[in-house]
């Protein structure tokens, strides 16, 4: 039978095309490990292990009880796109009109309509590695094509202008820029994203997708430019994506929001209005709030992250083998631990990671579905003991390869 033809059902090339997320599958499998009474350590949370903070809680349950549960605009409610531009005005010296805003069920989704309303058949984006591993797959959903840019540890894992410019093809419509990034933490100075920008102005036809959706999480003096702050050139041209789940500790509310030419905007919101229509209406009276209201409580969780973060990486470094760039952003580690998989006898990281889930129960995301097979990922999102706990169980394993 074709595997596009199961159970008689045609599912089109796109979709059978599309691989499962790892990350998920991983994560599936360290839950069932845990189902059958073995004790699994987890350095695969891509979501804060803290609570979504009170006064947001309240105030969706505030609005749960006035009744708050009807639809709303398919694009958003007035009240949250203010929010929004109050927040990017304030944080990110960006100015935006509320028609300027989409809000979206997530920033998964915010990206999906992005990829969706701009690309055709064999459009190229550009797309530094080690990337989110959903990038490429929904590019390919919209029928574009992914042009990946390589970077690795000794880099830390950035990109040089003379990477980007060298990729530039009368196909390329768009430039994925992530920072904070996902997988790697790393943090592109405001000087390193300008230089970037640079080579952008003199190619007018490419849209810069501004993935900031960790903008709030950074350390060691780290400093957060938005790629549209760059310049007014470049800010006509820059779709800015961030949304409430991880500054916030909001993942299950499903909150994202894109900022950009009102245009543009307007036509994901009409896509959007045929598919999902509104995201949900109490979570957006919370995010507005949260955007308002919550600093404080951002601030301590960020402080929390960085004190782990400093712990897991003088951790890491000091395991023969590993090689684990400092982060200044997110809340992940990625080192490259290729000099283990000859003594380990792997090919890869994701028989590492199977390897190191089954022999030691520590469960770490593999670095190949985000494009860098030499590395693998791991949170700190996870209580300061089981992070101990783990990176014990890590560093004797590795002992006796």
């Amino acid at each position: 039978m074709s595997p596009t033809h199961q159970a008689g059902i045609k599912i089109n090339a796109r979709i059978a095309g599309v691989s499962e997320s790892l990350t998920l599958a991983l994560t599936a499998k360290a839950k069932a490990m845990r189902a059958e009474g073995i004790d699994v350590i987890g350095f695969g949370a891509g979501e804060p292990d803290f609570d979504t903070p009170a006064l947001i809680s309240a105030k969706a349950i505030a609005d749960i009880n006035a009744g708050v549960t009807r639809y709303t605009p398919a694009s958003g409610t007035p009240e949250l796109k203010k929010a929004v531009c109050e927040k990017l005005k304030r944080e990110n010296n960006l100015d935006y009109s509320p028609d300027q805003v989409l809000i979206s069920c997530g920033g998964k989704h915010t990206l999906y309509n992005i990829f969706t309303t701009m690309l055709e058949e064999g459009d190229e984006v550009i797309v530094p590695a080690p990337y989110w591993l959903s990038y490429p797959e929904q590019i390919a959903m919209a029928g574009g094509k992914t042009v990946v840019l390589e970077t690795g540890a000794d880099s830390n894992y950035k990109i040089t202008p003379e990477q980007l410019a060298g990729a530039i093809t009368p196909r390329t419509v768009a430039f994925l820029f992530n920072s904070p990034s996902n997988p790697t933490g790393m943090v592109y100075t405001p000087d390193e994203i300008r230089a970037l920008a640079a080579v952008l102005e003199d190619h007018p036809q490419i849209t810069i997708v501004s993935d900031e959706i960790y903008e709030r999480l950074l350390y060691g003096g780290a400093e957060h430019l938005s790629f549209a702050a760059v310049s007014p050139e470049i800010y006509e041209r820059t779709l800015t994506v961030i949304g409430m789940s991880k500054t916030y500790a909001m993942t299950g509310w499903r909150i994202g929001y894109c900022a950009g030419p009102a245009g543009f905007i307007k036509a994901m919101g009409r896509l959007q209005s045929h598919s999902t229509s509104n995201p949900t209406a109490f979570c957006q009276g919370a995010s507005a709030l949260a955007l308002a209201e919550a600093d404080s409580e951002v601030q301590k969780m960020r402080e929390a992250f960085d004190e782990r973060r400093v712990k897991m990486v003088a951790r890491l470094n000091a395991i023969d083998g590993v090689n684990c760039p400092e982060p200044l952003g997110a809340f992940y580690v990625f080192p490259d631990v290729s000099a283990l998989f000859a003594r380990a006898g792997v090919s890869g990281s994701i028989e590492f990671c199977e390897r190191l889930l089954a022999e030691a129960h520590v469960a770490c995301v593999p670095g190949e579905p985000f494009g860098d097979d030499r590395s693998i990922r791991l949170s700190y999102a996870l209580a300061p003991g089981q992070i101990a706990t783990g990176l014990d169980r890590l560093e004797a394993w590795i002992a006796k390869l």
